[in-house]
């Protein structure tokens, strides 16, 4: 069993940053490939960003040049950098690990991320 917390959410306007967090469980985190998924009410959960066991991260080009996802094994923790945001990044953001020797996928609970004046 994988438990996966994200911090980090919140209120910040249009142009402005913010860091979420994902806290992970399991003894062989560095095995996990992460992403985050961000989700509107009444929309499909949609991917974001992802980053695998060796480093190698993907974009969705939406927030392309404007978002960074990291991770680090020590902490087993992952990060994704927001910045210049936009009011259409408002949405529920969730940290989800893949564990390929598992076949499974985890969720986090997710955290609110409101871009507005």
């Amino acid at each position: 069993q994988v438990q996966l917390v994200e911090s980090g959410g919140g209120l910040v306007q249009p142009g402005g940053s913010l860091r979420l967090s994902c806290a992970a469980s399991g003894r062989i985190f560095n095995t996990y490939i992460m992403g985050w998924y961000r989700q509107a009410p009444g929309k499909q959960r949609e991917w974001v960003a992802d980053i695998t066991s060796g480093g190698s991260t993907n974009y969705a080009d939406s927030v392309k040049g404007r978002f960074a996802i990291s991770r680090n094994n020590a902490k087993t923790a992952m990060y994704l950098q927001m910045n210049s945001l936009k009011p259409e990044d408002t949405d529920v953001y969730y940290c989800n690990a893949n564990v390929p020797s598992l076949s499974k996928d985890y969720w986090g609970q997710g955290t609110q991320v409101t871009v507005s004046t």
